[in-house]
């Protein structure tokens, strides 16, 4: 029988490796999106509408489906707080709904920013408590309670929290840590002052990677069948090289050859946008302590091979 794969947000940074990485598993993977839906391989699908989710899942009969569909950036969080409740709290129990109620394995996809972040307080396991600073983090860890509430008692609902992303884009702006290698260009310009983050530490990963992992807790939670009830319903998953996004501004330079002279380091807490907390850093024990192979490819090597593509 062919095991089927359903991930929303399949238009978006995570969610396009994700379907190309079920793809290269021999699963039959289906997306959606909205606005920019491609039928057939990418269903319009409108998450605020229970129907409509219900018609997709009941056309595709998947067996796991992967929530990628988030608002992910804090500014924007805090721009459009009705918005970003409603995608990343509402429309999560919509989905995780409609798979309970069709014994569908649901994997919802959050953030290491559901954590407080002080100094000294990382690495974070799994059942550390949760503290966000900013609405995002809010949100999303709403979002893993609703999931979880959803699928209580039945092992269908499974949270993968990971850090910021990076990997193969459309534009920069998608990524957090892709749209950084704009600012070093920006740097270059005559009298530039860029101001960048030296303070918060990030663990930037691979969406390559993080799709992979997804794939091999799709299967190994399927092929546990009833006994995944006794299963971890929390898991992490976290690239362990630390960098501040001025750090990789410098790796970014590195590369391409430039000099760095019209970007300023910020060291303390930035202001004037949603609050960010100082390290988040995810362990991924329970990950380990399940066989699921945490490694992750090298920051800079990959950039290294994909910066052509940026040199101008």
């Amino acid at each position: 029988m062919t095991t089927t794969a359903f991930v929303t947000g399949a238009t978006g940074l995570l969610g396009r490796q994700v379907i190309r990485a079920f793809d290269r598993a021999d699963w039959t993977a289906v997306g959606s999106g909205f606005s920019r839906a491609n039928p057939p391989t990418i269903l319009k699908v409108d998450l605020e509408d229970q129907s409509a989710i219900e018609a997709a899942l009941d056309e595709t009969k998947p067996q796991v489906i992967v929530h990628c569909a988030a608002n992910r950036f804090p500014d924007k969080c805090d721009a459009d707080p009705d918005g970003t409740r409603a995608l990343n709290i509402a429309a999560a129990r919509r989905v995780a709904q409609a798979a309970r109620s069709r014994s569908i394995l649901i994997i919802y996809i959050s953030t290491d920013y559901v954590f407080a972040g002080k100094p000294g307080e990382a690495p974070y396991e799994a059942d550390a408590a949760p503290k966000p600073t900013n609405l995002y983090g809010q949100t999303k860890l709403a979002g893993e309670k609703a999931v979880l509430e959803e699928c209580e008692n039945t092992g269908l609902g499974i949270v993968l929290r990971v850090p910021v992303l990076y990997g193969h884009s459309e534009t920069p702006a998608e990524s957090a840590v892709n749209v950084l290698v704009d600012a070093v260009w920006k740097a270059q310009e005559k009298d530039a002052q860029v101001s960048m983050d030296d303070w918060s530490l990030r663990y930037p990963t691979n969406t390559e990677d993080v799709a992979r992992v997804i794939v091999d807790i799709a299967a190994h939670y399927l092929l546990a069948d009833e006994a995944r009830v006794a299963m971890p319903k929390v898991l992490q998953f976290s690239s362990e090289q630390r960098y501040t996004k001025f750090q990789m501004c410098e790796a970014f330079a590195d590369i391409l050859g430039l000099p760095l002279k019209g970007m300023v380091a910020q060291s303390g807490a930035p202001e004037g946008s949603a609050p960010r907390p100082y390290d988040t850093h995810l362990s991924t024990k329970a990950l380990k302590d399940l066989g699921i192979d945490v490694r992750t490819m090298k920051f800079e090597d990959w950039w290294k091979r994909e910066m052509k593509a940026f040199k101008r």
